[in-house]
């Protein structure tokens, strides 16, 4: 029987004990199992986070096997090879599927039937592997996709006008990583279009902007990682709002890595589109509207990643 208030985290390196510590201070579960082939590291994590409950919610957190995982709502895979500073995310493909099918093959075996949030990189196609490999239903596997990178956008805008983020509106679609679109056509702060704010603001070379702050979504993990190694809080709080979506059945609509079957006229792909999250996982693909070279774009993002998990 599933265990609504448990959740697994596969892979305890700096995305994992990022997501672990984030999911404990915000009291979505009451239990937690931290699963990684160093078993002392899980321990040391386990032990480090429980020390801080006394500020936030009671929880179990524990180092534990797959065996744990079992009876878990969402299990969250962040493990995998580092990426490495002037490794792009593609790069990490061959390194990583490996390890995926390797914990999915332990999955199995414990009858695990929850929800598998897919987060190790290249998000896209290790969440194909794993629609592909897990054995559970197609919607229940899914990934972070471009939520980060959406959040990043958002972010960046706020900045670039001086307004919230939280009242921009915007999408990064397609793969997460180098081919990654900005869904400027239909970008809006509280219902304006994006260029009919950006006059508001003073701000008329459109191009240029959309170009500058595309690119800086595009490379900001590049910075990061140049800057000190790995990237971790940021992904840890859109694991953490991914998992609020599904744990309260919110029905909210973000952009995570899932299956597409037609929709813009892309069949048989993984990537990142925004879809309807709820409690059973990727429950419909959003068709927002698109430009005609947003639909280009996004199609050669998933001719790209098709390619790449066909060589797989």
């Amino acid at each position: 029987m599933i265990d609504t208030r448990k959740v697994a985290v596969i892979g305890c390196g700096f995305v994992g004990s990022a997501c672990a510590f984030t999911l404990m201070q915000h009291g979505l579960f009451s239990e937690m199992v931290l699963i990684d082939l160093d078993q002392a590291r899980a321990e040391g994590e386990a032990m480090d986070i429980s020390h801080g409950l006394l500020f936030a919610k009671p929880m179990n957190i524990y180092a534990g096997t797959y065996a744990d995982a079992a009876d878990a709502d969402i299990a969250i895979v962040t493990a995998g090879a580092n990426q490495k500073p002037g490794e792009t995310r593609l790069d990490l493909v061959r390194k990583n599927s490996k390890i995926l099918i390797s914990i999915l093959d332990e999955l199995k075996k414990s009858g695990f039937g929850g929800i598998l949030l897919i987060v190790s990189n290249p998000v896209d196609i290790l969440t194909r592997v794993a629609q592909k490999h897990s054995g559970l239903p197609e919607g229940r596997v899914f990934g972070s996709g471009t939520v980060l990178d959406t959040a990043r956008l958002k972010y960046l805008l706020g900045e670039h006008l001086s307004v919230d983020s939280r009242g921009v509106h915007a999408f990064i679609i397609g793969e997460h990583g180098d081919s990654e679109i900005a869904v400027w056509s239909s970008a809006n702060v509280s219902g304006v279009p994006l260029h009919t704010f950006c006059e508001m603001r003073g701000f008329y070379d459109h191009d240029n902007a959309m170009r500058e702050i595309g690119e800086n979504v595009k490379n900001s993990a590049y910075a990061i990682i140049e800057r000190k190694g790995a990237t971790y809080y940021g992904i840890a709080m859109a694991v953490q709002r991914i998992c609020e979506a599904v744990v309260r059945d919110e029905k909210s609509i973000l952009p995570v890595s899932a299956a597409l079957h037609g929709e813009f006229r892309i069949n048989d792909a993984t990537l990142s589109v925004p879809s309807v999250l709820g409690a059973n996982g990727v429950e419909k693909v959003v068709p927002i509207s698109l430009s005609d070279d947003e639909v280009t774009r996004l199609r050669y993002s998933a001719d790209m990643l098709k390619g790449i998990f066909a060589e797989l």
